[in-house]
């Protein structure tokens, strides 16, 4: 079954900046088996993260084993505010092509 989430974090954008470069960097051997898409956004407060996988496995797996890490190498205070977290299982998932704002 399809495993969606949305985290709300409380932190700096560039938390995220950080955290998403140690995450590609440890992603690099093995991929992000079972990841749809992965979207993020700049908040007033901080940043929201949404994610779409192939299973809940998948996803719990990844943050084991690459998020984690990632999170702790980038620095991220263990002491942080935890995050909003938000389960769901989408309806429609579409996702045709790679897309990043920033200028290539």
């Amino acid at each position: 079954m399809t495993y969606a989430f949305t985290v709300r974090v409380p932190l700096p954008i560039e938390v995220y900046d950080a955290s998403h470069a140690e995450v590609l960097k440890g992603s690099a051997d093995q991929g992000a088996d079972g990841l749809i898409l992965h979207m993020s956004r700049e908040l007033p407060d901080g940043f929201e993260i949404l994610e779409i996988w192939q299973s809940r496995e998948q996803a719990d797996r990844f943050g084991r084993e690459v998020v984690g890490p990632a999170l702790e190498r980038s620095g991220v205070p263990a002491d942080a505010p935890p995050p909003d977290r938000v389960e769901f299982e989408p309806r429609v998932v579409m996702a045709l092509q790679v897309y990043s704002s920033e200028a290539d």
